[in-house]
């Protein structure tokens, strides 16, 4: 029997011995599962999650004039193919100098908690596409771990999704959320349409995977809507198989063509149906046919009403905007027409689209195109370019693919698309005579480019700096 005169001794004896083991804490079996199922999905799509770090190089303002700055930035991308080939944003990489990739060795069992050790290589640029944000890059490696694609065209609003990349420049992170919405559409007139989720999404995650469960990317996170700079729940995502067909076509043909059957179209409503006689108030509402096209071979007129595309029903124009222009030109597609009461069937060749300025950009690189003093990325107008254009008065010059922050100030900016065929009225037939001429010129001398822009000659002017 214990008497009170031996209670000190046992409290001190209790405090020396520390704490008791904790005892497990129970977990219902469906949590922990999903746990450990959440954390198998990490481990098996987080070594093909890369780190991009790319360098920019730029001409300060007074007073540094003369000094080139480097800046550097980190974006996020993962690995498509064994052999290197890595998919990321256009903006992540665009007007970089220098790419560089980090990529995570595999992690032994057993090994720190820390972050795995890792190598920086250098990427190649295959190919940029302005319009979807993508790009693919390459490095000389093989043997990567590669991910595979889902079908973004069976996702469904609420499902689980993890988005992967390095946020605030904090490699290799994870978050978890739900698919938002599935074709979210950001401008009115856009072809593209992205997924939209809450999985936590912040600068720096540009370019990482948005996987499903199962570990297939089903999305490349793009942007944010924000009123703070970080992540508030609403990210979008590139959908899978519009990047699966910008990954094809680039690494075919370096660059994405895009296509169109020659018709203008607008969706058809209650009003446009009654006015018109049409049994139906839902589709696709043919307004014009452009003659020549694969649309009037095939014999589609104004008031067709198209139903579906590849047996797909048409709900509006934009969803049939959205399906046509990822078209591989050459190929045909199937459509189903309502032409009165009467049910059509018509297999339409899709052809390329005919003006794409924008695809310029997806052409050039810093080295080769640059003029640093017109802060201009240009191009020499052959073949490949003219099929981006508008039919040109002549058949050289030089095409402005984008502009740089680095320009004089023009009263009249260039703009993609323009196409340079007289710098102070010397003629100019492609980029290397542009750049010689404007080398010659001293801080404040005058240029005056003519351009021809929509058809039309204008002239532009600008002082040097």
């Amino acid at each position: 029997m214990l008497g009170a005169m031996h209670l000190p001794a046992l409290v001190c004896a209790s405090l020396l011995a520390g704490p008791a083991p904790a005892k497990p804490v129970s977990v219902p079996g469906g949590l922990g599962e999903w746990s450990r199922a959440l954390e198998d999905l990490s481990d098996r799509v987080a070594p093909s999650v890369v780190q991009i770090q790319t360098a920019t190089f730029t001409t300060p303002t007074a007073p540094s004039i003369g000094l080139i700055a480097k800046q550097r930035a980190t974006g996020s991308g993962f690995i498509v193919d064994p052999d290197g080939y890595i998919v990321t944003n256009a903006h992540v990489v665009q007007g970089a100098r220098r790419i560089q990739v980090v990529l995570r060795e595999p992690k032994p069992a057993g090994a720190s908690v820390l972050k795995p050790r890792s190598e920086s290589v250098g990427a190649t640029l295959v190919g940029i596409d302005p319009e979807t944000d993508l790009a693919v890059l390459k490095v000389q490696r093989s043997g990567l771990p590669a991910l595979g694609f889902g079908d973004s065209e069976a996702l469904r609003q609420g499902q689980l999704v993890m988005a992967f990349g390095s946020p605030l420049g904090l490699e290799n992170s994870a978050s978890l959320g739900v698919v938002s919405a599935v074709a979210r559409q950001l401008e009115p007139e856009s072809p593209m349409i992205y997924v939209q989720t809450d999985a936590p999404i912040n600068p720096g995650n540009s370019g990482g995977p948005l996987v499903d469960v199962d570990g297939r990317v089903i999305g490349v996170n793009t942007l944010i809507l924000s009123q703070s700079g970080g992540n508030e729940g609403i990210g979008f995502a590139a959908p899978s198989n519009i990047v699966r067909n910008v990954l094809d076509q680039i690494r075919r043909t370096g660059r994405v063509r895009r296509g169109e059957i020659g018709v203008a179209t607008q969706t058809l409503t209650p009003t446009l149906a009654a006015g018109l006689g049409i049994s139906r108030s839902q589709g696709v509402l043919v307004s014009d046919v452009t003659a020549g096209t694969g649309a009037a071979q095939a014999g589609l007129q104004p008031g067709d009403v198209i139903l579906s595309v590849d047996d797909k029903p048409m709900e509006n124009a934009r969803q049939f905007a959205v399906n046509v222009y990822r078209r591989v030109p050459g190929t045909a597609v199937p459509l189903v027409v309502l032409r009165g009461s009467e049910r059509r069937e018509a297999l339409v060749t899709v052809s390329e689209r005919a003006r794409d300025p924008e695809g310029l950009r997806g052409l050039v690189s810093p080295e080769r195109n640059l003029i640093p003093r017109l802060g201009l990325l240009a191009l020499d107008l052959d073949d490949t370019v003219a099929r981006l254009l508008p039919a040109t008065r002549a058949k050289e010059g030089v095409v402005v693919a984008a502009a740089t922050p680095d320009g004089p100030a023009w009263a009249d900016p260039p703009q993609a698309g323009d196409v340079v065929y007289y710098a102070n009225k010397e003629s100019i037939a492609n980029v290397e005579e542009l750049r010689a001429l404007v080398s010659t010129l001293k801080v404040g001398d005058p240029l005056v480019l003519l351009v021809e822009r929509s058809g039309g000659l204008v002239y532009l002017a600008a002082e040097l700096d």
